[in-house]
C-alpha cells in the first residue's frame, strides 16, 4: 500500500486473524493504528515527525526528544483499544506479534532484542493498565457527554472541602482549569501557566506549588504534554481520586510543637470543617482574578464566604464553617472584614451578603447589627485601593507579556539563526532535505574579508557574511563553522538528494 494514502482496509484483509476479536470489531482508525502504525505522529510525545504533501513521513532531526516514546505510546493506544472492543490480553498478543502489522513493531523488537518471554511481561503489563484505564473512564460519544462530564465535575469540586490557604488556592486554580474545559468543550483542554495564573489572580511560582502539592496528587488535573513556543500545555480534568479530595497536606501538622489531643479526656479529634462543602463556583470565577481577592488583600477566605453564602444564604458561623469549608476563627475574622465593607450583614445570628455584594457595592441595612460609622464599599476597586493591591492584575499581566515577548523573540533568533533540519525516512534511512537559498549576491554589494554592504545605509552588515560559493549566510555568534564548512555540507545534501529523488 502507498504511504500516500491509509484509509480503512477492506474487511476482506481481516480474516488472516482467528478468534473472536478481529480487526472488522476495531474502529478505522483502530485498525489503521495495528496496521500501519502512527504514520501522523498523533502518539508522539513532542511534534517530530509528520508526513509532508506526498505522504512521506518526514523526521524534524531536531526535536527528537519523543522518539524513545513512541513505540509505548502506539502499543498502549492499541492495548486500549483491544480493552474498550471487549477483547482479551492473548489477542492482543496476537496483534502486536504479528509480523504483518507495523502498530507491534516496538513489541517485536522487544523479542527480538530481549527474548519471547520479556515481549509477553511487556504485554501483560500493558494490558493490565490499559485495563484499569478503561474500566476507569467514560469514552465521550458525542458533546453533550463531555458536559455532563463537566458538570459533575463542577458539582464536585463545589462539594469538596478545600482547607486551609492552600487548599483554597487550588481550588481558584481548579476553577481556572474547569472554564478552559468549558470552553474547549471537554475534560481534554489547553492552558499556559501564565495564562492560568492570570485567571486565577495568584502567580506563577503558587500556581506551580498548588499544582505539585495538591492538584495533581489528588488526581484533579493531570499534564499529557509540557507547553512548547507558542502552544500551551495540554492538560486533562478529572475527578480527584484521592481521599484527601484535593486537601492539601500541612506538614506543620506533623512538626508541631503542641501535645495530641487526649481521647481519654474526650478532646476534639475531627476535623473543624465538615466532609461535604456547598459553594457556587460561578461566583468564585468571576471574583478570583480581581485585585480585592490578592493574597494581602480580602484572600481566598473571603471568595468562599461569599461564594457559600450565595449558595444559601442566611448562614449561621457554624454552617459557614462547613460550607466553605474556613476554620471558625478565619470565618470570624473574615465576616467582620466583609462587615466592615457593608459587603455582608447578620440578624441575630444568621449572616447574609448585601443586595449588590457581588458587584463590590456594600449596603449599610438599618435592621442590621452593624457600626454606622463605617462607610459601605464602592466596588471591587475601592476595596483594592483600601487594602494596597490596586494593579496587581495589570503588573502581572504585564510581566507576562513581557516574559512572551522575550521568550518569541528567542525563538525568532533560533529560527533566523537556521532553518530547521528536514529529514526523509527511505527504506530505513534518513535522507536530508536541502533546505531553499536566496539567489546569488551583486558583486556591488560584496567587501573584503566576506562582509555585506547594506544597500539602504551603505554600511557593512555585521550579522551577514559572504560564502565561497556567493551566497548570502546569516552568521551568529551561535555558529562557529566556516564558509567552506557551510557551502560543502550544502552541496553534499543536495546531491544526496538529488539521488534519493
Amino acid at each position: 500500500m502507498s504511504d500516500s494514502t491509509h484509509q480503512p482496509l477492506p474487511q476482506r484483509q481481516f480474516t488472516h486473524l482467528r478468534g473472536p476479536l478481529g480487526l472488522s470489531r476495531l474502529s478505522s482508525a483502530a485498525a489503521d493504528l495495528i496496521l500501519l502504525g502512527d504514520l501522523t505522529g498523533r502518539y508522539a510525545s513532542g511534534s517530530y515527525t509528520r508526513l509532508d504533501s506526498s505522504g512521506r513521513a518526514v523526521v524534524l532531526r531536531a526535536n527528537r526528544q519523543g522518539a524513545a516514546e513512541h513505540g509505548p505510546r502506539i502499543t498502549a493506544a492499541i492495548a486500549c483499544h483491544v480493552a474498550r472492543a471487549g477483547g482479551t490480553g492473548d489477542q492482543l498478543t496476537q496483534l502486536l506479534l504479528h509480523p504483518e502489522h507495523e502498530g507491534g513493531r516496538h513489541t517485536r523488537h522487544i523479542a527480538l532484542r530481549s527474548g519471547q518471554s520479556r515481549a509477553l511481561d511487556y504485554i501483560r503489563r500493558v494490558w493490565d493498565s490499559a485495563s484499569e484505564a478503561v474500566s476507569t473512564t467514560r469514552a465521550l460519544e458525542s458533546r453533550h457527554d463531555a458536559y455532563e462530564i463537566l458538570a459533575a465535575l463542577r458539582d464536585r469540586i463545589e462539594t469538596t472541602p478545600w482547607r486551609g490557604e492552600r487548599g483554597r488556592t487550588a481550588l481558584r486554580v481548579l476553577r481556572a482549569h474547569l472554564n478552559f474545559a468549558e470552553i474547549a468543550g471537554g475534560p481534554l483542554h489547553h492552558a499556559s501557566e501564565r495564562q492560568t495564573a492570570e485567571q486565577a489572580g495568584i502567580s506563577r511560582t503558587t500556581l506551580r506549588v498548588v499544582y505539585e502539592t495538591v492538584l495533581k496528587p489528588g488526581g484533579w488535573l493531570r499534564r499529557l504534554r509540557v507547553g512548547h513556543g507558542r502552544e500551551g500545555s495540554t492538560w486533562y480534568l478529572d475527578n480527584g481520586s484521592t481521599p484527601s479530595h484535593g486537601a492539601p497536606t500541612s506538614l506543620s501538622r506533623f512538626r508541631t510543637t503542641q501535645f495530641p489531643p487526649d481521647p481519654a479526656l474526650e478532646e476534639w479529634t475531627t476535623p473543624e470543617t465538615a466532609t461535604t462543602a456547598d459553594i457556587d463556583s460561578t461566583v468564585l470565577r468571576h471574583l478570583m482574578g480581581h485585585d480585592a481577592f490578592a493574597h494581602h488583600g480580602l484572600g481566598s477566605a473571603a471568595l468562599m464566604i461569599i461564594s457559600a453564602l450565595h449558595q444559601r444564604p442566611d448562614q449561621t458561623v457554624g454552617e459557614l464553617v462547613g460550607t466553605s469549608s474556613v476554620s471558625r476563627a478565619t470565618t470570624y475574622r473574615t465576616l467582620r472584614r466583609l462587615a466592615e465593607h457593608g459587603l455582608v450583614h447578620h440578624t441575630g445570628e444568621t449572616w447574609a451578603l448585601a443586595p449588590r455584594a457581588l458587584e463590590g457595592l456594600g449596603n449599610s441595612l438599618p435592621e442590621a447589627d452593624t457600626c454606622p460609622a463605617l462607610e459601605p464599599a464602592h466596588g471591587w476597586d475601592t476595596v483594592a485601593e483600601q487594602y494596597g493591591t490596586t494593579g496587581l492584575a495589570t503588573q502581572r499581566k504585564a510581566l507576562h507579556a513581557a516574559q512572551r515577548a522575550a521568550y518569541r523573540e528567542a525563538l525568532n533568533r533560533l529560527a533566523e539563526h537556521r532553518s530547521r533540519a528536514v529529514v526523509i525516512v527511505r527504506d530505513g534511512r534518513q535522507v536530508l532535505v536541502p533546505t531553499p537559498r536566496p539567489d546569488e549576491v551583486s558583486s556591488a554589494w560584496h567587501t573584503s574579508y566576506g562582509h555585506i554592504l547594506d544597500p539602504v545605509t551603505g554600511r557593512a552588515a555585521p550579522d551577514w557574511r559572504i560564502a565561497t560559493d556567493g551566497r548570502l549566510i546569516l552568521i551568529t555568534p551561535a555558529d562557529q563553522r566556516s564558509y567552506d564548512e557551510l557551502a560543502a555540507v550544502h552541496a553534499e545534501a543536495l546531491s544526496e538528494w538529488e539521488s534519493a529523488a
